[in-house]
């Protein structure tokens, strides 16, 4: 008789499934769309803009930033706070009339903005570029959530201002 050979006749064993990049996909696209729209925002409201804020003006406005910053935080929470207890009390009825969804959604905007900001805070004072990201950052959320609110127009227009303030003063803060 002819000697068998021992085969594994075991099923092979699957690998542990390996992430197939999809999260690092998209946070690399985010990355490269949030680099995109910076570079773009650097050359017209730096390089092309009609005007240039003073050195001096840059200072002022570096210096009392991350105050600005801790009192519209400071302003905001109660007004969050109460919006979530009137969106819980309202929805029922909020819903039925299809802005509940809006104003909820708004208020989700808010909160992630006003977190981002207080994050921000340490690095305006030390005036690192780290702290000017998450600045920017907030601005993007808050255009973001006008959008979502559709209050279009004013949130363009907010968002041009603020960013053209930003990218002002953008060269004051140094990577640290």
């Amino acid at each position: 008789m002819e000697e068998q050979t021992n085969q594994n006749t075991e099923a092979p064993k699957e690998e542990a499934p390996k992430a197939d990049g999809r999260k690092e996909d998209i946070v690399s696209d985010a990355k490269g769309l949030l680099s995109q729209l910076e570079t773009i925002l650097e050359e017209y409201l730096v390089k092309k803009a009609p005007f240039a804020i003073p050195i001096k003006g840059k200072e002022l406005i570096v210096k009392i930033a991350p105050y600005i910053v801790i009192i519209f935080a400071i302003m905001a929470v109660p007004v969050l706070l109460a919006a979530l207890g009137l969106s819980a009390i309202f929805a029922p009825i909020a819903f039925l009339g299809g802005f509940g969804a809006v104003a909820f959604l708004s208020v989700i905007f808010a909160a992630v903005s006003l977190v981002i900001e207080i994050i921000a805070i340490p690095g305006l004072f030390a005036r690192t570029r780290r702290g000017w990201k998450f600045a920017f950052y907030a601005s993007i959320v808050n255009l973001v959530r006008s959008i979502a609110s559709f209050n279009i127009i004013g949130g363009i227009i907010g968002a041009i201002i603020g960013w053209y303030i930003l990218f002002q003063v953008k060269e004051l803060y140094k990577n640290s």
